[in-house]
């Protein structure tokens, strides 16, 4: 960021009254960043750029900060919205009721949100009766990382290689990539193919449900039957494709608030390493707001990766019909 764009944004935020000169700026350059970034964040709205055709192998969802410049939604978006009151950011990779498995990328600049492809195919999860797609808006909780080369305390196995997991189960239907505002209520911990796999269930903070969810234990008084379906739609969602039935840690049992959180802070302390360490494992961890990181890299830099990447496309690619086919399955019990 210039130092002239950096004084508009200190003065739109309102630090007129700092008196920061452009030479004072330019002087104290890295001090500054980080304290706009620290002041902003609270505040820090975000904006979308499709690129490629939905439904194709090339769509992918970048992200840009309330200055233009191109982000990575893993590792620029903060996880605390307001830590003291522990509200975080949810990055929504899958709205409800859908069915194409999209996440955030770990293998490319920048990080876009792509739909997942198994054997040169796109991924679409299947409709595993009663439900349809995905039955809460789902999404990952930036800055975490479920470390694969450390066994998880609390489950016995290592983590799965990927930001942590979200459920959303307010009543909106969220966008594809919307950064929603969450309270965390609990978690459940899914055991897939011997990795730990966390899904922390959370509310958006607008929800008219909000105020009165606190913890586990308040998602069957207002969602009766959710928590359950829950269980039941991970345990059988992978049968349709010949896999056997998911297994959970604690034999399915929700942890709560407090258990959840001290999980986020765990992975939040693995992402912490990540971004830091010389050899990040394939994971791409260019970013452009972590002092002191060997992956920063210049806001001209992300504008040019964002501009190599294909324009979007008017109109989404056609999908096979066995997308909206409806499996009956009987879980085991």
């Amino acid at each position: 960021m210039s130092s002239i764009k950096l004084l508009h944004v200190l003065h739109y935020h309102g630090f007129a009254r700092l008196a920061i000169s452009p030479s004072r700026v330019v002087a104290t350059g890295r001090a500054i960043r980080g304290y706009v970034f620290a002041k902003l964040c609270r505040n820090m709205s975000y904006t979308t750029v499709e690129r490629g055709a939905f439904n194709s192998t090339d769509y992918r969802v970048f992200f840009k900060n309330e200055m233009g410049v191109p982000i990575s939604p893993m590792h620029d978006i903060p996880l605390y919205v307001d830590k003291e009151n522990k509200i975080l950011n949810m990055v929504v990779e899958i709205p409800r009721w859908t069915n194409a498995k999209m996440e955030i990328c770990l293998k490319e600049t920048l990080n876009p949100i792509k739909q997942d492809v198994k054997k040169g195919k796109l991924r679409f999860v299947a409709n595993c009766f009663p439900h349809h797609g995905y039955i809460w808006n789902y999404g990952a909780l930036p800055q975490t990382w479920e470390n694969p080369d450390v066994l998880d305390e609390a489950t016995g196995c290592k983590g799965d290689n990927d930001p942590i997991d979200c459920l959303e189960i307010g009543y909106k239907v969220a966008k594809r990539g919307e950064i929603l505002k969450v309270k965390v209520l609990g978690t459940v911990a899914l055991i897939d193919e011997g990795e730990t796999d966390w899904k922390i269930i959370v509310i958006d903070i607008n929800d008219p449900l909000a105020d009165q969810m606190n913890d586990v234990s308040d998602i069957e008084k207002y969602c009766p039957g959710l928590l359950k379906a829950t269980i039941e739609w991970f345990k059988i969602y992978k049968i349709p494709d010949g896999k056997p039935e998911n297994q959970f840690a604690f034999n399915g049992e929700p942890k709560s608030q407090e258990f959840a959180l001290s999980i986020i802070d765990e992975v939040h302390e693995h992402w912490q390493h990540l971004i830091q360490e010389a050899d990040s494992g394939g994971i791409i961890c260019s970013n452009v707001t972590v002092e002191d990181s060997p992956y920063k890299i210049t806001t001209e830099a992300a504008e040019e990766a964002l501009e190599k990447t294909p324009k979007p496309a008017p109109e989404p690619q056609p999908v096979e019909s066995i997308v909206d086919k409806c499996y009956f399955i009987q879980p085991k019990l």
